[in-house]
């Protein structure tokens, strides 16, 4: 199989199977294309139905949207999703959510995993989003004993949440001390360290992410290659 994705740094969509697919072991060819800038034309042109990221070619078979790789992959690889009725239930309700929703968090605190910044503020829309997340990890966390979201192994619903992680970590988002404990443990796993490193060690920026960062809040550090 080959997993097309784009900047490490930024694309949060694409994390979710590229970290699937690494914790359950799931042998792919990871092929990276950095996000185009200045109006040209996307190169997702190339591989993609839709011209976005990610996109799974399996022998031909063409999957797109990350959620959709997700479940084709559940389909052929147990412990995609948890087991048991109750927990799998949830992790799919969490999952679609995440999915659908928490538009003010994606815009105000984008992913750009390198950088860290203080926030302008916090409205009332992204303090709800960040409540709303913390609520969801407290709640899985709590029902399902941990040490992942929906028990004790990682599925799809981490998966989905991966991006949350980082930019947890890059805007020093205020969690629930359970929902922070599992933050941190998400970020020692050897595959997000791995897509952490390779991550700093891009030299593609795309000005309109940049900008955006900026326009929300002052950016105290930078830990990327120096371009």
């Amino acid at each position: 199989m080959k997993l097309y994705i784009a900047n490490k740094n930024y694309s949060s969509w694409s994390l979710r199977p590229w970290i699937l697919m690494r914790e359950k072991g799931i042998a792919f060819e990871e092929i990276i294309t950095p996000f185009s800038d200045h109006g040209e034309v996307s190169p997702f042109i190339n591989f993609s139905p839709t011209c976005k990221v990610p996109c799974l070619d399996d022998g031909g078979t063409l999957v797109w949207d990350s959620l959709a790789i997700c479940e084709y992959l559940a389909e052929n690889t147990p412990g995609c999703w948890p087991a048991e009725r109750v927990s799998r239930a949830w992790a799919r309700s969490a999952s679609a959510e995440m999915h659908s929703s928490f538009q003010t968090l994606r815009t105000q605190c984008q992913m750009n995993c390198g950088v860290r910044v203080t926030l302008n503020k916090i409205d009332d829309a992204l303090r709800a989003d960040i409540e709303r997340v913390s609520a969801l990890w407290c709640e899985g966390l709590q029902r399902f004993g941990g040490p992942y979201l929906a028990g004790k192994t990682y599925t799809i619903v981490d998966a989905f949440f991966a991006p949350v992680v980082f930019r947890a970590q890059s805007y020093g988002l205020s969690l629930a001390a359970p929902a922070q404990a599992y933050a941190k443990h998400v970020l020692s796993l050897p595959s997000m360290r791995q897509w952490y490193d390779e991550a700093m060690r891009e030299v593609w920026r795309k000005d309109a992410y940049e900008k955006s960062v900026a326009s929300y809040g002052l950016i105290t550090a930078d830990e990327r290659v120096k371009t």
